[in-house]
Formats: structure tokens, sequence, C-alpha cells
């Protein structure tokens, strides 16, 4: 009777995956993963059957992660410029304070390993900013533009923003501040 899977371990093992795809990128192996979880390598596949399904599902759960901590404590009822104030905030604390998670999760995005079916389940973590991306530029001058462009300006102003926050930590407020700006211009 094989032993039951242990959410530790688990976790384990994508936090290692974490901190591997930063310093080696994607195509390093799963013997170094599991060796950085503290796992055997054949216990890294009790978890997931293959290296794909470790980095679609470390996709997904950083992409929750990412989701959650934005939309935590979001102030509905409130203008939606305050609302996705607080979103932006909320988003740049969260890439700031996890700067592992923020690049494996942008070397998962651009791979050719996360599936369709996972990248639309990290799209739907993200529902509620869409909703209100839409609602916003529903009167601006981007309503006529596909949300797909709105979204990736949204995501390069916030890869700058983030960036001068990390770098400037002293003004990272008003980078902050800025960047949502700079956004609110663009799309309200």
């Amino acid at each position: 009777m094989p032993r039951p899977k242990s959410d530790e371990k688990r976790s384990a093992i994508l936090d290692a995956a974490t901190r591997i795809i930063v310093t080696q990128g994607l195509s390093a192996p799963t013997a170094g993963i599991a060796k950085e979880a503290g796992v055997a390598n054949g216990s890294l596949f009790t978890y997931f059957e293959t290296k794909t399904d470790l980095f679609n599902q470390l996709y997904l759960e950083l992409k929750i992660d990412m989701a959650s901590a934005t939309m935590k404590g979001l102030p509905i009822g409130e203008e939606p410029r305050e609302q996705l104030w607080h979103l932006w905030q909320h988003w740049m604390n969260w890439a700031v304070s996890y700067p592992e998670k923020r690049r494996a999760l942008a070397q998962l995005g651009v791979s050719d390993e996360i599936t369709p079916e996972t990248r639309e389940a990290g799209h739907t973590t993200m529902a509620g900013i869409a909703g209100l991306l839409e609602q916003i530029r529903a009167s601006g001058p981007m309503r006529k533009a596909p949300m797909g462009f709105i979204v990736a300006i949204m995501n390069s102003l916030a890869e700058a923003t983030i960036d001068f926050m990390t770098q400037d930590p002293t003004h990272a407020k008003k980078h902050c501040k800025e960047g949502f700006e700079a956004l609110w211009r663009a799309v309200a």
C-alpha cells in the first residue's frame, strides 16, 4: 500500500522548484529540485507525474498566491479607482516581498511547458481584477482596445514599478503611486 502524500513535502518541492527556476532556469534537472527540497528524486514523481506537471502546478500555485495577496481586503463598494489602487498596492507589495516567486512566475509565464488549460486556470484566479479593469476602461481612452492589450500594458507598468521599488526602496511608496497614476491615466 502506498504511503499517504505529505502536504509538507509537496510544499517543500514547490518551494525548491521556485528557488531552482530562479537560479538555474527551467532546464534545471528534477534531481536538483528534489535535492533542494530534501526528498529523493523518485519522491518528487510521487507528487508530480512529470517535470511538466510540476511546472504547471507551480505556475498555478504562484498565480493563486499572487491573486490572493492582491485581492485581500478589496474594498468592495468603493469607487473603481480606489479598488484598483488597492489591487495595485497589494500586487506591488507581493512582488517586492517575494522576488523569487515573481521571477519564477515570469519564467513559467513564457514557458511552452505551461498548458493552455493551466493558463486558463491562472487567468480565472485573476477574474476579479479583469472585471474591474473592464469596468474602468469602458469609458476611457482604451475602451476599444482588446483586454489582452490592456493587461499587457498593466503588466509592463507593473514590472517597471516593481523594478524601481526594488532598486530604490527608500522611495518605494512614491514609485508605487507613480506607477498606479500612469496606469490610471492610460486606462481610465
